[in-house]
């Protein structure tokens, strides 16, 4: 039995050895794929719904994030209400979200802090929209790398319409959206 394997691999590497470079360098191909992820921009965002749907998982690997440091912690709150609500306050039917996955805590008046379920939430995009338009953006969608399978071709980046799902390097696979820096006045 081991000459058989002895054999084998004696062929390969005498034999083989164009087909064994040839698969060499797929893997070297593929490790520098592999070192590179998915993600969104949120520059380049327009929130169209399509990482819900065009996800080969299900629920998406697209998820709503919070920055704290951009949200002004709002009574009306745009991602979190819908656009012309009766009341603000948690009822269902006054949430934009259709899965409640933006949940919402009083802190005092006026304040109320957002997070997000990642667990409920689905990646449609509707609070990231409504905070865009009627609030100060500070939620944006991500591509969360624990659940992405982070596919060759991400069938999300197909669909995307301004191009926003980018490569980035898997040691650094977040692009996080910040306040932006404020310019000196010029002297």
């Amino acid at each position: 039995m081991s000459e058989k394997c002895f054999c084998r691999r004696d062929f390969m590497r005498v034999a083989g050895a164009a087909a064994v470079c040839g698969g060499l360098a797929v893997r070297t191909e593929r490790s520098s794929a592999e070192s590179m992820r998915w993600q969104i921009d949120p520059a380049k965002c327009v929130q169209c719904g399509r990482c819900a749907t065009n996800c080969v998982l299900n629920p998406s690997a697209v998820k709503c994030v919070h920055s704290f440091q951009i949200c002004g912690y709002c009574d009306l709150c745009g991602g979190y209400l819908q656009p012309g609500a009766k009341a603000r306050n948690t009822g269902a039917e006054n949430q934009l979200c259709p899965t409640a996955a933006l949940q919402r805590k009083f802190i005092e008046v006026p304040y109320f802090q957002y997070s997000i379920d990642e667990a409920a939430c689905v990646g449609c995009g509707k609070c990231v929209k409504g905070c865009s338009m009627f609030g100060n953006g500070s939620l944006y969608l991500q591509v969360k790398q624990d659940l992405c399978v982070n596919c060759n071709e991400c069938s999300i980046a197909r669909a995307c319409p301004s191009n926003a799902f980018v490569r980035v390097p898997a040691h650094d696979p977040y692009l996080l959206k910040t306040r932006p820096k404020e310019t000196p006045p010029p002297a």
